[in-house]
C-alpha cells in the first residue's frame, strides 16, 4: 500500500471514530438516559393506577370509616365538646373503678378545618383499674387518641398505681363534601 493510500485511509478511520464517539455522546446516550427516564415514569403511573384502583375498590369502607369517625367527633360547641370529654371521663373511671384527680384541657386550632383538645389527666388506682380505665378509653367511640402515658408507684409495694396521661379529641370545623 502506498503511503498516501494508507495515510486517507488513517484519515477516514479517525474520521470514523470521531464520528462514532460524537454520535455515541451526542445521539446514543441522551437517547438512552431519555428511554430509562420514560421507563421509570411508566412504571410510577402504573403503580399509581393499581393504588387508585385499590382505593375505588375500597371506596365504600372508606368512606364508611369515614362517615363513623365525622359521627363520633367531638360537638361542633367548645364548652360543649370539653362537657362531652368529661362526662366520659366521669364515666371510664365510674367503670373501671379508678380516681381521677385532675384534668387541663386545652385547644389547639388547626388551619385545616379542625381543631383539637388535649386534655392531660391525672388517675389512679390499682394495675388492673389502671388498664380498665385506658380499655374503656381505648373502646369508646368518641374521637379520642391516648398521645401518652406514665404509670408510677405511689407506695413501696406497687398496689397503688398513678397514670398521667394526654388524650387528644378531634372536633372537625368544616364539614367533608
Amino acid at each position: 500500500m502506498q503511503i498516501k493510500n494508507r495515510q486517507q485511509v488513517l484519515a477516514l478511520v479517525a474520521i470514523a471514530a470521531i464520528a462514532l464517539l460524537a454520535a455515541d455522546r451526542l445521539v446514543y446516550r441522551p437517547l438512552l438516559a431519555g428511554w430509562k427516564a420514560r421507563s421509570a415514569r411508566i412504571a410510577d403511573l402504573k403503580k399509581s393506577v393499581g393504588q387508585g384502583g385499590q382505593l375505588l375498590a375500597r371506596e365504600r369502607a372508606i368512606r364508611e370509616h369515614w362517615d363513623s369517625m365525622e359521627t363520633n367527633t367531638l360537638p361542633g360547641n367548645v364548652s360543649a365538646a370539653e362537657g362531652e370529654v368529661f362526662r366520659a371521663f366521669d364515666r371510664w373511671a365510674q367503670e373501671s373503678r379508678t380516681s381521677v384527680s385532675s384534668m387541663k384541657p386545652q385547644w389547639k386550632q388547626n388551619d385545616e378545618g379542625y381543631m383539637t383538645l388535649e386534655c392531660r389527666a391525672d388517675a389512679s388506682g390499682s394495675l388492673s383499674a389502671l388498664t380498665r380505665f385506658l380499655y374503656e378509653i381505648e373502646k369508646d367511640p368518641l374521637a379520642l387518641r391516648i398521645d401518652s402515658l406514665e404509670i408510677t408507684a405511689r407506695d413501696n409495694t406497687g398496689q397503688q398505681l398513678s397514670l398521667n396521661l394526654q388524650v387528644s379529641g378531634l372536633l372537625l370545623t368544616t364539614t367533608s363534601p
